[in-house]
């Protein structure tokens, strides 16, 4: 309907247009008594009228071209991206139009793109998730079977319920991790940064590992000026830097040292965290940093290797960055960066 009110427009619009000549040179045409005048009055508007339709055929004509190179812009676009005879520093409506699709193509195909890695993202999740809890629970359904099929004294039974504990503990920090793992891969994971003291968070990390550090005689101090502030996410800086800790705490022989050490620089805060423990070697300063990475060095400690990891992803969304050194059998050093917060210019203009 839309299309035939278009041609009856058109066509209406035509012989409006017709009419209107025709009633315009026959008014000239019995008011002026003159031969000469007439044949030039007629020779006039018959240029006008071959100039007009003169006109008319070349718009059609360029609107025809463009149609077609607009076809061969999206064929070539659906066929792999590449645009015939594209000029994009030459200023024509074909060029701009050219480049809107090109832009528009990008961003479709960065979609397309996301959507794959995203798929892949997920299915990698799936396949650690599957595979991390295989062990813990096995170990479970194997004691389960046991002191159900087995006449046992009350010791062992008391020996197994205990492992089938631990094995439950270790299965419910393992899904802990998974999810916290698999919400920052998929980008739920929140973090509300603000200007606050690092010395509060320092201590809350250091209450989750004070007590294994106890257990292995470990000594655990810390440096920081209760003024120091930056701008950061409290809750889950305190998780990374806890992570951090309990690397340091596991990996430290027996009778070692553990320090946490916050200095202030100009644009950042630094949270170094140094241990005495096994160290680790050049080439593997990035691994560390990996999902699910543990070296040959630390395969007898408990541990699925998410905690850098973890850690790692929540200091660079608060637009920080951890740096790392070591000496393999002389200790580490993780470096902490975080934003400054406005308490430490204040303290320096105190200091003035």
């Amino acid at each position: 309907m839309r299309r035939r009110g278009e041609r009856l427009s058109k066509a209406a619009l035509a012989v409006c247009t017709v009419l209107l000549w025709a009633a315009l040179f026959y008014i000239l045409w019995t008011r002026i008594p003159w031969a000469g005048v007439r044949a030039a009055i007629l020779a006039v508007c018959g240029g006008i009228l071959a100039v007009t339709l003169l006109w008319l055929w070349y718009q059609r004509r360029q609107v025809t071209r463009f149609a077609d190179d607009l076809c061969r812009t999206l064929d070539g676009l659906m066929s792999g991206g590449q645009i015939e005879n594209y000029r994009p520093y030459e200023d024509s409506l074909l060029s701009r139009v050219q480049g809107k699709l090109l832009q528009y193509f990008d961003i479709m195909n960065e979609g397309k793109v996301q959507s794959k890695r995203d798929k892949e993202t997920i299915q990698g999740l799936v396949s650690d998730i599957s595979h991390q809890v295989k062990t813990p629970v096995a170990g479970i359904k194997m004691y389960a079977g046991i002191l159900r099929g087995h006449n046992l004294s009350e010791e062992q039974r008391e020996k197994f319920l205990t492992v089938m504990e631990e094995q439950i503990e270790k299965l419910d920090f393992l899904l802990q991790a998974l999810v916290k793992m698999s919400r920052l891969e998929t980008g739920t994971f929140t973090i509300h940064p603000a200007d606050g003291q690092m010395s509060d968070t320092v201590a809350r990390a250091m209450s989750t590992v004070w007590a294994h550090a106890e257990q292995k005689d470990i000594g655990l101090d810390a440096d920081c000026d209760p003024f120091v502030t930056a701008v950061h996410d409290s809750k889950w800086t305190a998780e990374a830097l806890g992570n951090i800790l309990d690397n340091a705490v596991k990996y430290t022989p027996r009778g070692g040292s553990v320090t946490v050490t916050v200095r202030p620089w100009q644009f950042y805060v630094r949270i170094d965290v140094s241990d005495t423990g096994i160290g680790i070697a050049e080439e593997h300063y990035s691994d560390v940093f990996k999902r699910f990475y543990r070296s040959p060095e630390t395969a007898g400690e408990e541990g699925i290797g998410l905690g850098l990891y973890l850690a790692n992803g929540i200091i660079t969304r608060q637009k920080g960055y951890i740096s790392v050194k070591s000496k393999p059998g002389k200790g580490t050093t993780f470096s902490i960066y975080l934003p400054a917060g406005q308490g430490n210019n204040q303290k320096s203009n105190a200091e003035r």
